[in-house]
C-alpha cells in the first residue's frame, strides 16, 4: 500500500504538518513518498498508478487569476504551478481504479485553473469571496454526521483556521462544522466531508493549519479514520 503526498508552498510549515501526516499514514501501513516544489505537482500526480492514496498537504496554484491578491501574483513566476494535462488525466485514472484522495487544509486552494480538482474535492476556495479569520482563539467544532469517520466522536475545541464561504459542489454534506470565531450566530462552515467520486473515495479536511491541530486527539483520530475510509480500510 502506497501513499503519494504532495507537500509544500507558501505561508505554512508544510514540512512539519506533512511529518504529522506521514506518521499517521505509516501507522496505517502505507509506504509514503513525498513530492515537493512546484515540479512536485506533476511528479506526484504522475506517480499515482498503483498507489492507494493521494494526499495533498500543499499550497500550489497558478497565482495568476484575476482575483488573486497582488501579494501572491507577484510570486507567480517562481511559486505558481498548474498540473499538466497528463497529470490531470492521472488523477482521473487513479480514482477510476478505486484510489483514494485526502485533501488537507490548503488543498481547497490548490489548482485554481483546474475545475476538475474542485469537482473531485467537493469544494474549492474562491479568491474574493472565500476567507478565514485570523488564527487565534479556540474554535468549537461540532460533529454533524454519523459517518464512520466521525461516528462516536465528541464535539471538540481546536486552534485552527475556519475556512469560510468555499464554493461547495451540490450534495456535499459536512461531517464537521464550526462557526467563525466572534460570529457565534452565523452560518456554520463545513470543515470536513467525505464522498465517492469517479470510482474512488475522497475526503477533505479543512483543518490542519499547523502542528498543534494534529495534536488534538479528536482531530488526530478523525484523520486516522479518514485515511482508513479513503483507502477502504
Amino acid at each position: 500500500m502506497r501513499a503519494v503526498v504532495l507537500s509544500g508552498g507558501l505561508t505554512h510549515d508544510f514540512p512539519a504538518t506533512t511529518a504529522c501526516l506521514t506518521e499517521l499514514l505509516e501507522k496505517a501501513g502505507l509506504e509514503v513518498e513525498v513530492h515537493t516544489g512546484t515540479a512536485g505537482v506533476d511528479s506526484a500526480l504522475l506517480a499515482l498508478p498503483g498507489a492507494a492514496l493521494f494526499v495533498v498537504n500543499a499550497l500550489r496554484w497558478s497565482m495568476t487569476g484575476d482575483t488573486t491578491p497582488d501579494r501572491y501574483r507577484d510570486k507567480a513566476a517562481e511559486e505558481g504551478a498548474s498540473p499538466s494535462a497528463r497529470a490531470r488525466d492521472a488523477l482521473a485514472r487513479h480514482l477510476a481504479a478505486g484510489g483514494g484522495v485526502l485533501g488537507m487544509h490548503t488543498a481547497g486552494i490548490c489548482f485554481d485553473d483546474w475545475p476538475g480538482w474542485g469537482d473531485t474535492l467537493g469544494g474549492a476556495w474562491v479568491w474574493g469571496s472565500s476567507s478565514h479569520p485570523p488564527l487565534g482563539p479556540e474554535v468549537a467544532v461540532t460533529v454533524a454526521s454519523s459517518h464512520p469517520i466521525v461516528e462516536g466522536l465528541d464535539d471538540f475545541r481546536i486552534v485552527d483556521e475556519v475556512y469560510s464561504d468555499l464554493d461547495m459542489r451540490p450534495g456535499v454534506e459536512p461531517l464537521l462544522q464550526a462557526r467563525r470565531p466572534g460570529d457565534e450566530n452565523g452560518r456554520p462552515q463545513p470543515l470536513l466531508w467525505a464522498r465517492e467520486h469517479g470510482g474512488g473515495r475522497v475526503v477533505y479536511d479543512a483543518l490542519g493549519h499547523h502542528v498543534p491541530s494534529y495534536e488534538v486527539p479528536e482531530h488526530r483520530e478523525m484523520v486516522r479514520r479518514a485515511i482508513a475510509w479513503a483507502t477502504r480500510g
